[in-house]
């Protein structure tokens, strides 16, 4: 093989260990909690900690796989891992320069304020891939670092403006992971089903709570994008409900990743931020696209 396909094969194995295509559904959060707290970073240093969240999201992929490389062997033998594209120390490597790269970006954003969420977020990727992962608490510590990320753009002052995103978007993380523990061996109808409720009751609580904005084209805007989000989420998992193999399962779980590109939208818009959701929505085709390339989950 040529030197060129070589690292072809090398940077399609880095783009599988990091699920660079869900990447897309992060942005959104920051932006989120930036609009419902008022852009206290400023719309520039907002944009570099959304960078710092895309860093410290693609960390948290690889480390997922470094710690659940024995797990994977039997279950996902074709992850870079297992199939021996990508060593175990080398994932690791990765997902330290991530890590770090990510906390750099915060800190040269937004200095003490950007850090101030960062670092817990940071924290909490890796206190779930290390610690809390497969454990009774492992959905709500990955909903928490959900949560955290949607707060990266409020900063340490816009917190508590911002909780009522941050409970949203970790709510619906709580529905996805009870997804995505049984998306390699399948389920009965029941659990699809439960997590179809949640997702309508996310997308309501998107749409009715009350947001930074009175205005009625921003309510109008966000229960539009609430509604797509339904729609696209709940339409993955009602199939899964009809046949909950475990295919149907991954393809919820898929579909429940790029939800979050119009729920991310529908809680900016009640914000009253109407101009970043043409670009977060954007991105919803781009991901979805590419995540027929590169799997997402």
């Amino acid at each position: 093989m040529s030197r060129l396909g070589t690292r072809r094969d090398d940077l399609r194995a880095l783009t599988e260990l990091i699920r660079a295509p869900a990447a897309l559904s992060v942005p959104g959060d920051v932006i989120a909690g930036a609009a419902a707290a008022g852009w206290p970073l400023g719309r520039t240093r907002t944009a570099g900690v959304a960078a710092s969240s895309v860093l410290l999201y693609w960390a948290g992929m690889a480390l997922n796989d470094y710690a659940d490389r024995e797990i994977d062997a039997k279950e996902r033998p074709n992850r870079p891992i297992p199939s021996g594209r990508i060593s175990p120390q080398t994932a690791l490597r990765v997902a330290q320069s991530l890590t770090a790269g990510g906390l750099a970006v915060s800190a040269l954003a937004a200095g003490r304020r950007g850090l101030g969420v960062s670092v817990p977020l940071a924290a909490g990727v890796w206190a779930y891939d290390t610690v809390f992962k497969g454990t009774p608490a492992g959905a709500a510590s990955m909903a928490l670092a959900r949560g955290l990320n949607v707060l990266a753009g409020a900063g340490i002052g816009g917190v508590r403006k911002a909780a009522v995103p941050a409970g949203v978007v970790a709510a619906h993380t709580m529905t996805l992971m009870a997804l995505s523990a049984k998306e390699v061996d399948g389920s009965d109808p029941a659990l699809p089903a439960v997590t179809l409720a949640a997702t309508s009751a996310v997308g309501t609580a998107a749409a009715l709570l009350p947001g930074r904005s009175t205005r009625r084209r921003d309510k109008a805007a966000a229960a539009a994008a609430a509604a797509g989000y339904v729609a696209i989420f709940g339409r993955a998992q009602a199939k899964a409900v009809r046949k909950p193999t475990a295919k149907n399962l991954q393809k919820a779980v898929g579909a429940g990743i790029m939800s979050l590109i119009p729920l991310q939208s529908a809680l900016s818009g009640k914000a009253g931020a109407l101009k970043p959701m043409g670009p977060l929505l954007a991105a919803l085709p781009v991901g979805r696209m590419l995540g027929r390339k590169v799997a997402t989950t």
